[in-house]
């Protein structure tokens, strides 16, 4: 059977809508967001459903994080805890902002930042805190926000993986100071590229949207460039097809859980797989399905399941996601990024670009682990029923 895909048609819901906004934006003959409505009604309609005072599209879910980290606006050298398990969208801009990422372990578990890993990296440099709701599931973002408020940091959601997703009733991504979204080609809602960025805080809400517009200041008296930006400007072509996507969300969102929910209530209790776990008191909205797989049980763990559900379903799967921490990368391995100066690795503490192995023992465990299945809102029961039939076979001939 194939499966429904993200990468084009049969796992989207691009359509009419989109085609008719498209047409009138074309017919406008106003592509630039600046001169046109449509991103302007994008960012309004945004704010409303997700209830947020303010919020500003932009080029990619990497530019929307960006923006966030440049409004926080850290000095040379500062530091902004992130994850070891994340894309490098949500890293590079805190080097090109002069920012130091330091990396909190995960739980291997739900593969997201914890208080208590995020607290053993704060030191008396730190700027800001990122969380990432990795696949969907949202962090624990109460005891975040009560360790951040009692050291004074903001706090930054990197929510391009879980649209709508909540987190005791909150919509995550609205918790913290600054909530960044992507409309890549495989999110929730998307326009190829693109990204938003939410806040509440008038102040933080300013150098978001100067940052996006190259820091000029549109409709001041005596508007100038303020301060270092670039364009991150979103089209209107973008801001057409987004404002047709973003009806569909919560219909896309619902499908995506009700049929996870399914596949974890019939792999529930095999030997060999563990189905995502969140809890209870959270809402998991499934980028993707992740299985965490025991390698005592399947030979070779994700890899070997991966494996054979290709070979033998022509279901395609990621094991170990990224495939190894972030700070194993080049970029951080080998300090490469301002020509040969290093910089702002040359300026941080030794402490804070330390990656020994030992620090990070829910990084290594749960990429060791982790199997990412496809997941999309094109799926059906039958595309659900096939996943959950293909793993039983292939764990069924082990025994």
């Amino acid at each position: 059977m194939q499966l429904p895909s993200d990468q084009n048609s049969s796992g989207r819901t691009l359509g009419a809508e989109e085609i008719q906004l498209l047409t009138e934006a074309i017919n406008s003959g106003t592509l630039t967001s600046t001169k046109g409505t449509f991103v302007k009604a994008l960012e309004k309609e945004f704010a409303e459903m997700f209830g947020v005072k303010y919020a500003y599209a932009c080029a990619s879910g990497s530019a929307a994080v960006h923006t966030a980290v440049a409004a926080i606006d850290p000095e040379p050298g500062d530091e902004i805890i992130t994850t070891s398990v994340t894309d490098m969208g949500a890293l590079a801009p805190i080097l090109y902002q002069s920012a130091v990422p330091v990396f909190a372990d995960i739980d291997p578990v739900t593969w997201n930042v914890t208080a208590e890993t995020i607290e053993k990296c704060i030191s008396s440099r730190t700027k800001a805190i990122m969380v990432t709701h990795l696949f969907g599931n949202p962090c624990e973002m109460d005891k975040i926000m009560a360790l951040a408020k009692a050291h004074n940091i903001p706090v930054i959601e990197d929510t391009a993986q879980a649209f709508l997703a909540t987190h005791r009733d909150q919509i995550v991504g609205t918790i913290g100071d600054i909530g960044c979204y992507s409309m890549q080609q495989g999110k929730h809602i998307t326009t190829g590229e693109g990204g938003i960025v939410v806040t509440n805080n008038e102040a933080l809400a300013r150098r978001m949207y100067l940052f996006i517009n190259k820091a000029w200041g549109y409709g001041d008296p005596k508007p100038d460039h303020y301060f270092l930006a670039p364009n991150y400007r979103l089209t209107e072509l973008q801001g057409a097809v987004a404002s047709a996507q973003l009806p569909k969300l919560k219909g896309v969102v619902e499908k995506r859980r009700q049929l996870a929910n399914n596949l974890t209530s019939q792999l529930q209790g095999l030997s060999g797989v563990t189905p995502p776990h969140h809890e209870t008191h959270n809402t998991h909205v499934y980028w993707k399905y992740c299985l965490s797989v025991d390698a005592a049980v399947i030979p070779d763990g994700a890899v070997g399941l991966a494996k054979w559900l290709k070979e033998n379903r022509g279901i395609f799967s990621a094991p170990r996601y990224i495939q190894k921490p972030a700070f194993c990368c080049e970029i951080f391995r080998d300090q490469r990024t301002f020509g040969n100066s290093r910089f702002p690795f040359s300026v941080a503490r030794p402490e804070a670009v330390d990656y020994d192995k030992t620090k990070f023992p829910g990084t290594y465990d749960g990429l060791e682990r982790v199997l990412v299945l496809p997941w999309n809102e094109g799926y059906t029961q039958e595309h659900v029923d096939y996943i959950a039939q293909s793993i039983k076979d292939e764990i069924a001939a082990l025994q």
